[in-house]
């Protein structure tokens, strides 16, 4: 099912909503089907902080294989996921500070991309909101060099960031 624009939702129309429509307001902030899955038994939530919460607790629960479904939703670092769907605009709205960098940078982060990708066999993640190319690099760069239970803790941390970032966009 496709997300839905989530503009005009507050958490008493999520807490309403019948589940087919209270799914697609979710899977705009997270793409893992099991974190979907355990914010929908979290109703009623009353309030953003209550859904927050749950939310973390939700992507603190998740096996690995859950992260990784949320992760392929994710485009690279500098790359445009397409589309005109909400979850595509809030990507390119996040990494905006990767959008017009020098080619040098873009390079650079082509390659740290291709290199994360293979030590860790998954996308490199960051909340990039209000990070700059140059910031985001050097936090690849920083993070090749983490152990892989290390990396996974640290892209946990990164997507519950994210999508508390998005459920704040698609809640008031």
């Amino acid at each position: 099912m496709a997300p839905v624009d989530t503009a005009d939702f507050d958490t008493a129309d999520f807490d309403a909503a019948p589940e087919p429509e209270a799914y697609s307001l979710l899977s705009a902030c997270c793409a893992s089907e099991r974190w979907i899955r355990s914010m929908l038994a979290a109703r009623p939530v009353g309030s953003l902080e209550r859904l927050v919460a749950a939310s973390d607790t939700a992507i603190g629960e998740l096996a690995w294989p859950d992260v990784e479904q949320a992760l392929a939703a994710h485009p690279r670092i500098g790359e445009r996921r397409p589309g005109t769907d909400v979850e595509a605009r809030w990507s390119r709205q996040e990494q905006a500070g990767a959008a017009a960098v020098a080619d040098p940078t873009a390079a650079a982060h082509r390659a740290g991309n291709v290199a994360y990708e293979r030590r860790f066999g998954h996308v490199f993640l960051i909340c990039a909101s209000g990070r700059s190319a140059a910031e985001m690099l050097a936090a690849l760069q920083l993070r090749l060099g983490n152990p892989p239970d290390v990396e996974r803790e640290v892209v946990r941390g990164e997507l519950g960031a994210i999508v508390r970032l998005r459920l704040a966009k698609a809640f008031r």
